[in-house]
């Protein structure tokens, strides 16, 4: 049951009397416990609610179009509160965050209605056989899945969670119910990789064409491990031979099923000093939200972008600067130094943050804090406008992780900051004005 805590003036759900404050029930029989159920019970073109107020019980009928809205409104987007994560991994990025940060931070969530709403991914350890159940029949996908080993005792013991293993079984249910599935392995140097990465990619890909896609990622090391298990990131040599490892079997994927589904993310092509795959490589870049051909895809929409401007756009004249993390700046530059050579009247800086907030070894740009920014530029000639990645801030666009507002770093570095999404294309017109 879910408190209604308001209504929309002269929708259907008001015209039909359902007041702020009363509790919905069910909807065609069945009980609501969340946004799931709610958006899938509405989804007929005759509904019955089943309210509470006060003391009484009251049906609502109310017929509609297949997928209208009624005008509800709830406390919260999911109608409920989120499911906390349950596992004690011992590579987690909440649990080294440094002290004093926002409490929303270090909320861990572990969600299958986020998997589906936002794209997070989930571990499957706060499932049970009814949840699974329920996704099933509400055709939600895709589902995504951070797997990080499919040996059930290597899984309990790198989640610290009894359930971890026994839960990898539901990949086969949904798989066979035609639950679209993505995964993710966070690999740890010494424990799920090697030998350990080969059984797991052999396995998953056996739930092809279920599952469409698989990303590698490094753990993410902070200098704020003490107490915590001991990992230690992968050298240059190991990223290259990572990258060897899963393109290897990448290529036997493509032979087999006509598909990669195991894709290297880009730290570890750049670590290695590996250069990236070209765009074809990356298919429809399903795993691009976990940093897996995100370079190559802005590259390229900036090339095919740079390919279009005209005489007069090349001329344009600009002073501007861009900020990044350490692990994008070569590339940054390069793209930086074709822009300067083909718009002659075009001054564009690049800086690289080094991100002494998190230490240790985070160095990609959505990371740093508008503190490490500060400290960085101070002092340095940025022009007219500073360029930042709209990943740096939260969700609602409004902080960076140390808290620090866009406004106060602008008044720091007194410069106005303008912030550009994952599209080379709307990077360049942003830089030179033309958006």
């Amino acid at each position: 049951m879910v408190e209604i805590t308001g209504v929309l003036p002269h929708s259907r759900a008001d015209r039909h009397g359902i007041k702020a404050g009363d509790i919905l029930l069910e909807i065609n029989g069945f009980v609501i416990r969340d946004v799931l159920d709610y958006r899938f019970r509405l989804a007929e073109e005759a509904v019955v609610l089943k309210l509470h107020r006060g003391a009484e019980i009251l049906e609502v009928k109310i017929k509609k179009n297949t997928y209208d809205d009624i005008g509800l409104e709830f406390g919260t987007p999911l109608m409920d509160k989120k499911h906390r994560c349950e596992n004690k991994c011992i590579f987690c990025f909440i649990d080294q965050n440094p002290k004093g940060m926002r409490e929303t931070v270090y909320f861990k969530d572990d969600d299958s209605r986020l998997s589906f709403l936002h794209g997070n991914y989930i571990t499957l350890t706060n499932l049970k056989d009814e949840d699974i159940d329920r996704i099933i029949e509400m055709h939600i996908s895709p589902v995504n899945v951070s797997v990080h080993t499919t040996n059930p005792e290597l899984r309990v013991m790198m989640m610290k969670n009894k359930r971890s293993g026994e839960v990898l079984s539901y990949l086969g249910r949904l798989a066979d119910a035609g639950t679209r599935l993505r995964g993710q392995i966070v690999l740890c140097r010494g424990i799920n990789d090697g030998s350990e990465l080969e059984r797991s990619m052999k396995d998953l890909a056996e739930y092809y064409p279920a599952l469409d896609s698989v990303s590698v990622v490094p753990a993410g090391l902070t200098a704020y491990r003490e107490g915590l298990y001991p990992l230690e990131p992968f050298t240059a040599e190991e990223c290259a031979e990572v990258i060897r490892q899963v393109e290897s079997f990448g290529d036997e994927c493509v032979e087999k099923y006509g598909e990669r589904i195991f894709y290297a993310s880009d730290e570890f092509y750049i670590k290695s000093n590996t250069p990236l795959p070209e765009d074809e490589y990356y298919g429809e870049y399903a795993q691009i939200e976990n940093g897996v051909g995100m370079l190559t895809s802005f590259g390229t929409e900036f090339h095919a972008m740079l390919r279009t401007l005209s005489d007069e756009e090349k001329a344009v004249e600009r002073n501007v600067s861009v900020a990044t993390g350490e692990a994008a700046y070569e590339f940054m530059c390069g793209l930086i130094g074709e822009l300067n050579a083909l718009c002659p009247n075009v001054k564009c800086s690049v800086y690289s943050i080094k991100n002494n907030f998190f230490g240790g070894e985070v160095t990609v740009t959505g990371l740093l804090t508008g503190k490490d920014i500060a400290d960085g530029l101070a002092g340095l000639a940025l022009g007219d406008t500073l360029y930042l990645s709209r990943t740096t801030l939260r969700s609602e666009g409004d902080l960076f992780l140390c808290g620090m507002s866009p406004d106060e770093l602008s008044a720091k570095l007194n410069v106005p900051l303008c912030f550009t999404g994952n599209d080379g294309g709307e990077f360049l017109l942003k830089l030179l004005g033309l958006e």
